[in-house]
């Protein structure tokens, strides 16, 4: 396989993203972690470890370009909550769109059609007591923007309380999916924590980038 196969993905953006040749599949694969998401027009396949997380893996059905993303509402402040501010929900709902938008617009931008897109979506474990309903936040929001936005939802696996491996193919959409129910340390936990800490105040509009 030559060698600019794993250097260049095939749109442009994606440079940060870990993408290496997949002994097992032999082909790329891209490793997506915490507030990334990846898209191709090539046969590759994603990855990545979720623990309250979601992943939204959408392609278009016809052409096979497609893409997953990782990511987490910011967590609300319950005490501007029982004073009457929704100000910290709606800018998590924000967060949210702008998470699923930049996945289905890097999509369409790359010759997809809205008409044809299929969803597949997973995540939303409580692994971390400390992050209260994160994980059924991120549920709740990721079926209500599918439902809101008319998309074709063909299979989620949510809930529960253990991390989840997901490897994706977009050009067929298969999934593959595995519970991890041994874990042997918290790196996952460790990882979204710090990644709840980094989203926390960050404002969605101006020069911030999220992804």
């Amino acid at each position: 396989m030559d060698r600019n196969q794993v250097d260049r993905p095939s749109i442009q953006g994606f440079d940060h993203v870990n993408r290496y040749l997949d002994q097992d599949h032999g082909i790329i694969a891209a490793k997506i972690l915490p507030g990334e998401y990846y898209v191709t027009t090539e046969n590759e396949l994603i990855t990545t470890v979720l623990g309250s997380c979601i992943s939204a893996c959408i392609r278009d059905k016809e052409t096979g370009i497609g893409g997953m993303n990782h990511f987490m509402l910011p967590e609300t402040n319950a005490t501007k909550m029982k004073q009457g501010s929704d100000a910290m929900i709606g800018n998590a709902t924000r967060y949210g769109n702008y998470a699923m938008e930049h996945l289905i617009n890097t999509i369409l931008s790359n010759g997809g059609k809205r008409k044809n897109l299929e969803v597949k979506v997973f995540g939303g474990g409580k692994i971390i007591p400390t992050l209260s309903d994160v994980g059924e936040r991120n549920i709740s929001f990721v079926l209500d923007y599918i439902d809101q936005e008319g998309l074709a939802l063909l299979s989620k696996d949510l809930g529960d309380i253990y991390p989840r491996k997901v490897i994706y193919f977009p050009k067929t959409g298969k999934v593959g999916m595995k519970k991890i129910q041994d874990l042997h340390n918290d790196t996952i936990a460790q990882r979204e924590r710090q990644y709840s800490r980094n989203i926390k105040e960050l404002p969605v509009e101006g020069d911030v980038e999220l992804f």
